[in-house]
């Protein structure tokens, strides 16, 4: 067996293995998307700390993880229990609680990143404001009434998916009994006649 035959041997039994997830755990589709989040992730570390405010970099993302963990996640953890319980009592299903989540994250996740303009601190001339105005080229004052906007439609958009999932199983029902009366009605007609 040749050097390059050995080579392709072990490869495909290294690709075997990972397409098993017996070593990594995960598929090797995984692996490659991690491994290339993670080269997109370093990059954009260096750039970030390429110019000279890099001190100013690293105490925003501590203070972020500090404002997260001691701050941010108790209280979504709070009102996630609150929606949980407002929805598994009264015969709701547990379930309808992803048509709460999904909007009020993507709704407050909007809300941190925009929060200078949607504050109304986009009037002060130097700042994050005036960078996000100047990028987006919108004045400061539409901010608010588009997140409020977006986020109405959000959950509007929920509601619906939720009614939609909520009438599916009563219109498959009313199509199934609509189904068993037309073929009650073909084999009743031969024999009436």
């Amino acid at each position: 067996m040749g050097r390059r035959a050995r080579l392709r041997a072990s490869l495909g039994a290294w690709l075997r293995r990972m397409g098993r997830r017996h070593w990594y755990g995960e598929g090797a589709l995984h692996l490659l998307l991690m491994l290339a989040s993670f080269a997109l992730t370093g990059y954009a570390g260096l750039r970030l700390l390429d110019g000279d405010e890099w001190p100013l970099v690293v105490v925003w993302f501590v203070g972020a993880a500090l404002v997260h963990d001691l701050v941010l996640l108790p209280l979504y953890s709070l009102a996630d229990r609150a929606v949980c319980a407002a929805t598994a009592g009264a015969g709701r299903h547990r379930a309808w609680t992803a048509y709460v989540r999904v909007p009020a994250v993507l709704s407050v996740l909007l809300l941190l990143v925009w929060f200078p303009l949607i504050a109304g601190s986009a009037g002060t001339p130097a700042g994050a404001a005036a960078r996000y105005e100047l990028a987006t080229g919108l004045p400061g004052e539409e901010f608010l009434a588009r997140w409020l906007l977006i986020t109405a439609g959000l959950f509007g958009l929920s509601a619906l998916l939720l009614l939609g999932g909520a009438a599916a199983p009563r219109l498959r029902g009313a199509a199934a009994r609509a189904r068993r009366r037309r073929a009650t009605k073909r084999r009743s007609a031969p024999s009436g006649r």
